[in-house]
């Protein structure tokens, strides 16, 4: 009995070994970073509210017959600047943030990640 025990061990920790390389070779898939647009149009961020990941661009497209900004809301850590009609800017996603249009302060809009 204990040589059949010495025996099955021994082969355990032969075909252990091949698991975890198996393992290896399937490695979890790259997440690839998407791009989502924002259109600023009636005076509104449209969709107002979204959701993405850390990575992801966002493009705000300014649509709507004045300039607008996007401008982070708590620590204004970033902007856009002045975006006249017609053209629009990309911001790179870190953190989930508030913000809102600072030459038109009712324009409010979130970005959600989870």
């Amino acid at each position: 009995m204990k040589r059949i025990l010495q025996k099955l061990w021994s082969i355990a920790i032969a075909v252990l070994p091949v698991f975890f390389l198996i393992g290896c070779d399937n490695p979890t898939p790259e997440v690839v970073p998407q791009k989502y647009v924002v259109l600023i149009k009636d005076m509104r961020f449209q969709p107002d509210s979204i959701t993405v990941h850390v990575g992801d661009t966002i493009e705000w497209v300014n649509k709507d017959m004045v300039d607008h900004d996007i401008t982070e809301e708590t620590n204004k850590e970033w902007s856009s600047g002045k975006l006249p009609p017609g053209k629009s800017w990309d911001y790179v996603v870190t953190k989930s943030a508030s913000y809102y249009c600072s030459i038109h302060v009712v324009m409010k809009g979130k970005i959600e990640v989870p």
